[in-house]
């Protein structure tokens, strides 16, 4: 299967919990399931196939609950080429060596 890439951002709303600790989660999450990913400052993008990405999706949310979130809203993107894509691809140029 192509590698496809999701922009996941996750917002929590929790009363009691700190968003920023339960935006932490839900990267751990991510930092598990071993898929390529970068954090930026609104979204972290996810590299992979797209069934193993929706999975990592479906867990943040899971995960931030169970970290103590009231309720999770979550905006995810998907940008999917059969021939694949790449994070390197979209942003490689604009890095510094």
């Amino acid at each position: 299967m192509p590698k496809c890439n999701v922009g996941l951002q996750i917002l929590p709303f929790s009363r009691d919990k700190d968003t920023y600790g339960l935006v932490d989660k839900a990267i751990e999450e991510i930092q598990k399931s071993g898929v390529t990913y970068e954090v930026d400052a609104l979204e972290t993008v996810l590299e992979g196939e797209l069934d193993e990405l929706l999975d990592v999706v479906k867990k943040t949310v899971y995960a931030t609950v169970s970290a103590g979130a009231d309720e999770v809203a979550a905006e995810v993107k998907i940008h999917f080429r059969p021939q694949g894509t790449s994070i390197q691809e979209k942003v490689g140029k604009y890095r510094q060596s």
